[in-house]
Order: structure tokens, then sequence, then C-alpha cells
């Protein structure tokens, strides 16, 4: 079997290689979730609790140590880094604290002496997990998972193996039982095999669609619960009314988040008619003047893509897109020299159907487009095959109303950056998934909700 190998791509340079998990391996490991969350899952909530509290402990104490991880393996600024590590010590907790209340019997009133809805663990969820947030994606489904009493598979991204195995020793070292939270070093090709064990009892995948459909699939043929969450292409709605220095201020961070490389970072930038022009010439100069460079500077601001292939198919939905008679206002071309970077990129009118109009954009290029009616705008915002998330800026929080109702997406935020956080439901529609994940809904989407009605 080829080694998993980790490259820096500030550098391009090999990292660390590491041998992946053979089938006695796999087997062994399986075989250990199973007995391991046959006991997990008979503890109190209390003990629950504190496992997590203890990995909340653990990730902020080495929040510098764990960041740096992050950054060398797929480039993002250090700063956010740390703040990626603070941020799974937060969902920590707050299902250390909630649990209980969110798992509680609910109570039903029926012509039954007593009939009431209790709340089960499934069993082993097998997580498929992406590189761009190799914290926090795997803590937003962990810290619930084992909060209700069940496994977790972790098959990370191959180009973060550093971070996967981190966090296994994170939870080890949180008193986690063995067994209860595993990694799995192994390759694409040996998910479907772990969708099709009857011992894995639900999948969670963050990624592309196409990886969202083949997970699907296998788990359909398998009658496996699933939650896939498939990326976005976010619009950004400034109306004429928006306090302007605000909205670019956050429409700059909006893109640039993570090297741009954010599922629900916004891509789209629809913007009113009798302030476009103002809005691109703000926009653009506050896009140029971010400091592109060493991730592991304090003083970056955009470091490099994660890949080679993530940063030359961002370049070809630029060229593409202009080619088709877009208009290119910053940037447009790779970052000569090593490394995988490209520069903070602006274009403007993209036409209908072009990539920077429709598709997902993995990295800082955004699309500015006009609208002249509330109508075109909510229009324009659905136009894409995603719906994962949308923001609306203006002053009126009445104005709001009709996006909030209008967008087809998992969430809409007004006057504010769309953000994951623990105490709200994250998820999307149409081709950006199903399911939930995080709040109370989170918690639910991998348990058995079992009636029960007790007779006289």
């Amino acid at each position: 079997m080829m080694p998993i190998t980790s490259v820096n791509p500030a550098t391009g340079r090999k990292i660390q290689s590491y041998e992946p998990h053979d089938a006695d391996e796999i087997e062994l490991r399986l075989a250990r979730a199973v007995t391991a969350q046959a006991e997990f899952r008979l503890t109190s909530l209390e003990q629950r609790a504190a496992i997590l509290h203890r990995a909340a402990d653990e990730l902020e104490s080495r929040a510098p140590e764990l960041a740096r991880l992050m950054t060398l393996e797929m480039g993002k600024p250090i700063g956010a880094a740390e703040a990626e590590a603070i941020k799974c010590a937060r969902v920590c907790r707050w299902y250390a604290d909630n649990a209980a209340r969110l798992l509680a019997d609910e109570e039903v009133a029926t012509n039954a002496r007593r009939s009431f809805v209790r709340f089960e663990p499934l069993g082993i969820v097998l997580a498929v997990m992406p590189w761009n947030f190799p914290f926090w994606q795997v803590f937003r489904f962990a810290a619930p998972a084992l909060a209700a009493g069940n496994a977790g598979l972790l098959k990370h991204a191959s180009n973060v193996p550093g971070c996967a195995l981190a966090i296994e020793q994170v939870m080890r070292s949180a008193g986690a039982p063995d067994g209860m939270f595993q990694t799995l070093l192994v390759g694409s090709d040996r998910v479907e095999g772990l969708i099709r064990d009857p011992r894995v009892r639900a999948v969670t995948l963050t990624g592309s669609d196409p990886a969202g459909r083949a997970v699907a699939r296998a788990a359909g043929d398998s009658l496996k619960k699933t939650v896939l969450e498939l990326g976005g292409s976010d619009p950004f709605v400034v109306l004429e009314d928006a306090e302007l220095e605000t909205a670019v201020a956050t429409a700059v961070t909006a893109r640039t988040m993570n090297n741009g490389q954010s599922c629900i970072a916004a891509k789209r930038f629809l913007v009113a008619d009798p302030i476009a022009d103002e809005f691109e010439r703000r926009f653009s100069a506050a896009m140029g003047a971010l400091s592109v460079g060493d991730p592991l500077d304090p003083a970056t601001d955009v470091g490099p893509l994660a890949t080679a292939s993530i940063r030359d198919e961002l370049a070809a939905q630029v060229d593409a897109t202009v080619a088709a008679g877009g208009r290119l206002l910053l940037g447009g071309k790779p970052v000569p020299g090593p490394g995988y970077f490209y520069p903070p990129t602006v274009v403007a009118d993209p036409p209908p159907g072009s990539p920077l109009r429709i598709e997902e954009t993995f990295g800082p290029a955004a699309a500015v487009l006009r609208f002249g009616s509330v109508e075109q705008a909510i229009q324009l915002a659905n136009e894409t095959e995603f719906g994962l998330g949308a923001s609306v800026w203006t002053r009126d929080p009445g104005a709001a109303a009709p996006f909030i109702d209008g967008i087809e997406t998992g969430s809409v935020f007004v006057n504010g950056m769309v953000a994951s956080d623990p105490r709200l439901p994250f998820g999307g529609i149409k081709n950006s998934g199903y399911g939930r994940e995080l709040a109370g809904y989170g918690l639910r989407e991998f348990l058995n909700i079992k009636t029960v009605w007790i007779g006289d």
C-alpha cells in the first residue's frame, strides 16, 4: 500500500509519511469500537460530560501546538488555526453542558398509563471528514456522537493524517475509553467497505457533491442513516441602504477566511445597482490590501491553498469566467514560486453559466453581480445548485424579510457573516446535502428515537 503523506502547501515539501492501516488493523479497530460502545452506552451522562470537559481542557491547553500542526498540513493562517482549536473546545463544553437536557425522556400524553420518547445511541458512526477545518469538522461530529453514547470512527482526508492522529490522542487523553474514538488511516477506496460493514450503523460526511453521492449510494444499499454536508456557493446580498463600510469589511473576511476554502464562505456578492460601483471599488481595494504569504507568520492574511490541484482548479474557474466575459478587477493568476498560492481575486459581472457564477469556488476568488430588484436578487441567490448559507445586509430589518423567506438555503444571516455555532443547527439543502449538525438537531441525527407505551 502507498503511504499516506502530508505535504506543506506553503512550500510543496513533504512533512511526514504514514503507513496506512491494513485489513487486519481495520478489523481490530472495528472490533474494539463494538466492545467499547456496548459498555459506554451504559455510562451516565455525567461521565460522558466529564470526558468532553477534559477534551476541551486539552484542546485549550494545546491550542498553539495543534494550530501549528493544522497550518503545516493544510496552510490556514496560524491565528485562524488557533481559533479553530478553541472553537472545538467550545463545542465539547456545549454538549457536555446540554446533553442531559437534550437526551432526557420526552413525556407524551396518550391513553396509556405512561408514554414517552427515549433517545438511545445507534452504535458506531463513521465520519468521513475533509481537510479544510481539520479539527472543527471532526469535533462537531465527535462531541455530540460521544455525548449520545455512540462510538466514532474517523476517516480523515489523506492530506491531514497528523491532525487525524492528534485528535485521537486528544480524546484518549481526555479519558475516552479505548475504542470509543479511533482514527483509520485509510484511503477513500476503503470507505464503501466500511459503510457496508454491519457494525457501522451510520455515516456522516463533509465533502464534495460526488463524494456525497457515493456515500449515499453505499449507505442506501445498507439502509444506514447519513448526514451529508456537501459545500456551497453562498450569496452575500448587499441592499442599497446597507452600511457599506461594514458590509465591505465583512465581505472580505467572508470570502478569504481559511484562505477562501470554506463551504460557508461567501462566494457570490450580489449588490444593488445604485451602490454597485462603489462596492466594487472598495471591495477590490480591500481584497488587494491583504497580505499573502507564510501562514505561520501572524501578519499573513491569506496563505496557500491546500493542494496544487485545488489551486489549479480555481485558476481554471477564474480563467473560464473571464474568457466568457467577466470583468477581472483584481488578481487572477497563481502566485509564482514554491507553494500553492493564489491571490485575492475579484471578477465582476460573470455571465450566466460561468463557473464563478454557479459553481463552488474553493479559494480567495469573488464574483460580484448587480441586481435591480428584490425579485432579481433572490433569483440570483437561488441560481446555483447549492443551498448552504446566505447573508443579507441592510439597515432596515423589514427589508430582509423577503430574503429570509425566499432564499433556498439552510441558514440566512442578516447583518452578520454566516458561521457555524454549537447552539444552532448547521446544514444545507439542494446539492449542499441533507441532515443537520450541531445543536439538539445534530445530537439527535444518530439516535434511535424510541417510542415507549406502558398500559395498565
